[in-house]
């Protein structure tokens, strides 16, 4: 199997709400393929998808078992800034659009600058700064 990430797909209450939270809070574009059922967005290189949870379930032929909005979810999905600044600048816009901030950005033991924000299912995002990775053009670690 090839080393790489074809799409990432979050199981979300309200299709509409999420839609809405990525295309208004994050200002990301649905992707043409995007219908009543799935929401894609494309992003650099993989996609985001954003479908109802109980039929994702029912599509891995899983048992669906509702969270609490604030549970952790075994995960954390991460969007790498080239700045510090950048991160702050992204906390202030969150902010003024009401986006659950988690944690506020501080140093971090590893030597990166991040915050956390949650999406309306919970499902948190990591804004961060590593000053160990760098970024091309078009958003790709190198």
């Amino acid at each position: 199997m090839e080393q790489r990430l074809s799409i990432i797909t979050l199981g979300v209450k309200d299709l509409k709400e999420a839609e809405q939270f990525y295309t208004e809070k994050f200002g990301w574009n649905k992707a043409e393929e995007s219908n009543e059922n799935i929401i894609f967005m494309q992003l650099n290189g993989i996609k985001l998808a954003l479908y109802a949870n109980a039929a994702l379930a029912e599509d891995a032929n899983v048992e669906y078992k509702e969270t609490g909005h604030g549970s952790y979810k075994g995960f954390t999905l991460a969007f790498c800034t080239r700045t510090e600044q950048e991160v702050d600048e992204l906390f202030e816009n969150f902010e003024k659009q009401n986006v659950n901030i988690v944690k506020r950005p501080e140093k971090v033991f590893w030597g990166g600058y991040s915050g956390y924000i949650a999406d309306p299912d919970g499902n948190l995002w990591e804004i961060a700064f590593n000053p160990y990775l760098q970024i091309d053009e078009v958003g790709n670690i190198k």
